[in-house]
């Protein structure tokens, strides 16, 4: 089953059930679904909706940054419970060490060097662990291992 079917069975479940955050949340990302593939005039694959939904966790997390800057602990928790729906459907994270060894491998096979092959790197690293790891988290841990 796609990712695409699941989240849409798993909105038919949430409307049957009656839990309107779930639905509330999955009726947002089928939204933002359906804008990338009016942008991209093609049906998006499971790559594609992954990163549609690593941008929609990455708003919540941010928008809980900024509630709790702002004492407003309701909307953050709120938006962590958002979150929590997201990331269900999201594939299991890599941890750090898990990380710092594919990168290893990464840099081991394309012979980099220095700093001037951060690009490089960089972009096969995103292509591997695309939706599995955080862009902010894979670029310093290429950084160090690059400089140092």
């Amino acid at each position: 089953m796609s990712l695409y079917e699941t989240l849409d069975s798993a909105f038919k479940e949430s409307l049957k059930s009656r839990d309107a955050l779930r639905v509330s949340v999955l009726r947002l990302v089928r939204a933002a679904l359906k804008n990338k593939e009016v942008e991209l005039i093609r049906k998006l694959d499971d790559d594609e909706i992954l990163r549609v939904l690593s941008s929609q966790v990455k708003q919540r997390k941010e928008a809980i940054d900024q509630f709790r800057q702002g004492n407003r602990s309701d909307l953050a928790d709120k938006e962590e419970q958002e979150l929590a729906i997201l990331e269900s459907f999201m594939p299991k994270a890599l941890d750090r060490q898990e990380l710092q060894n594919g990168i290893d491998a990464i840099i081991a096979e394309m012979g980099a060097s220095g700093m001037k092959d951060m690009g490089k790197v960089m972009k096969e690293a995103m292509r591997r662990f695309a939706g599995r790891a955080d862009g902010k988290e894979v670029s310093e841990m290429v950084k160090k291992q690059l400089a140092g």
